[in-house]
C-alpha cells in the first residue's frame, strides 16, 4: 500500500469526508531537503468534512495529524486545506 493510500484510508475512517483529495507532490521536491528518494515525501491534502467543520483551524490540523499517526514521521511535508 502506498503512503497516499494509507493517508486516504485513515482520513476517511476518521472524518467520513464529503470530499477528499490527496496529491503526491514529491516530484516537485526531488533533490531538495526532505526528499528521501522514495517518491512519497511531500503531499497536499484537501478534506471537506462535517466532522472538521465545527473545529477551529488549529484543532482541525491537530485532528488530521492525530488521524495520520505515524505517517507524520514518515512523510516530510503535508500541506493541508481543511474545511
Amino acid at each position: 500500500m502506498t503512503v497516499k493510500d494509507e493517508m486516504q484510508a485513515r482520513l476517511i475512517a476518521a472524518f467520513a469526508p464529503q470530499q477528499i483529495e490527496i496529491v503526491n507532490e514529491s516530484h516537485k521536491h526531488a533533490g531538495h531537503s526532505g526528499d528521501d528518494g522514495s517518491g512519497e515525501s511531500h503531499f497536499r491534502v484537501l478534506i471537506r468534512s462535517d466532522r472538521l467543520a465545527p473545529l477551529s483551524r488549529v484543532a482541525r490540523h491537530r485532528a488530521v495529524h492525530a488521524a495520520l499517526g505515524d505517517l507524520n514521521t514518515r512523510v516530510h511535508a503535508i500541506a493541508l486545506d481543511l474545511g
